[in-house]
């Protein structure tokens, strides 16, 4: 038998059945599911030291469990002392097994070791994804904090098949994202 991370096995025996009660889907393909994870990590003080982005792979590499890449930049902008295809961040997709694993780790392990955390903001972009701002990557049990130079945030991105942020919401809600108290109002 293959092998099935622990919230892909969720999705399909709890919040399927859970969101086609709820949102009173017609079929099982109708319920929004997850697509990829993003993550992404601006490196600015890369335009100085060259050191910096290679180490910001490197880390990132070794949270995502997979290979990142660097990205760089698309102009020539003279004020930041930047030229056309410099080397300014990396990112890493997740799908697939590999993004239900990641996202088990960030929900038991990661986000609970943020000092003083009650909660993420809920706030999605309108189309049914969400973006996660950390601002250090320490929190992860990957990075080692005595080899640390710098402190750098990073960005996570779920990307949703829902069409509206209710749905994704509630989907997301489901896998475990911690998100704050919202009162409406």
């Amino acid at each position: 038998m293959a092998y099935v991370p622990n919230l892909r096995k969720k999705y399909t025996d709890e919040i399927v059945p859970a969101l086609q009660k709820e949102f009173k889907y017609k079929s099982v393909m109708q319920v929004p599911r997850l697509e990829k994870i993003v993550i992404n990590q601006g490196v600015g003080q890369a335009v100085a030291d060259k050191k910096v982005i290679e180490i910001a792979q490197k880390e990132l590499t070794a949270i995502a469990g997979q290979q990142a890449i660097q990205t760089v930049s698309k102009r020539d902008i003279s004020n930041f002392k930047l030229r056309k295809d410099m080397p300014i961040g990396v990112t890493v997709t997740l799908r697939r097994i590999k993004m239900y694993e990641f996202l088990e780790r960030l929900i038991a392990v990661s986000l609970p070791r943020i000092r003083d955390f009650k909660g993420v903001n809920s706030k999605l972009d309108g189309r049914g994804n969400y973006t996660l701002g950390v601002s250090e990557q320490i929190i992860f049990p990957e990075i080692d904090i005595d080899k640390i130079n710098t402190i750098l945030g990073m960005e996570i991105t779920f990307v949703t098949s829902a069409p509206t942020d209710e749905e994704a919401f509630a989907l997301l809600k489901q896998f475990g994202i911690p998100f704050k108290n919202v009162k409406k109002s």
